[in-house]
């Protein structure tokens, strides 16, 4: 159920469209950066980062519009359970396993997390970049966790269906044409 009682049926893109002025441009452009350009992770294991974030806070509807995501870009389905990644299927890349080591440290225990955890990451291959991209995809996806399940938004609805290819070329600012177009005064 909203917690905006002027939003009964409220999802996503409802939220935004209510408080358009409320820096989500800047937002849209900001995962657009972090999820989207050029990085040592791929497109697909950012999204799965996205995806594994979601998870542990228990957040459904990132968790499913991530590993869709994830899923787009290569990482395989079978990755994937009821709001949860499994961390011991055989599929999972052997890189990702300290990554997602990093990524739930830093998540439920943001304050110890040492440099024990970094240094595994550099042991996987990832140079300091790589681990600021790691770092910066799980601390955007805390933030998005939050705004959703604040606002009362519980499950993932589906606006339009979309092929991997739809959303291999897809871009988070290419929400804001919509948003801005439905923006109702707050």
């Amino acid at each position: 159920m909203s917690h905006f009682p002027s939003i009964p049926n409220l999802e996503l893109l409802g939220l935004f469209r209510k408080f358009p002025e409320r820096g989500i441009l800047p937002l849209l452009e900001y995962h657009d950066a972090i999820l989207r350009n050029d990085s040592e992770l791929t497109v697909g294991e950012r999204e799965l980062i996205a995806a594994y974030v979601s998870s542990l806070n228990d957040c459904h509807y990132c968790f499913s519009a991530h590993r869709d995501n994830a899923k787009a870009w290569g990482i395989p389905a079978d990755l994937f359970g009821d709001v949860r990644v499994d961390l011991d299927h055989p599929e999972l890349p052997a890189r990702m396993k300290p990554v997602l080591a990093f990524v739930r440290r830093l998540t439920v225990d943001p304050a110890g997390t040492g440099q024990a955890d970094a240094q595994a990451v550099y042991d996987a291959g990832f140079s300091e970049e790589g681990l600021f991209d790691v770092i910066s995809v799980t601390a955007l996806y805390n933030f998005m966790n939050r705004i959703l399940e604040g606002a009362g938004i519980k499950r993932h609805v589906r606006v339009m269906d979309m092929t991997d290819e739809m959303r291999r070329k897809y871009r988070y600012t290419h929400l804001w044409k919509t948003i801005s177009k439905g923006a109702v005064e707050g």
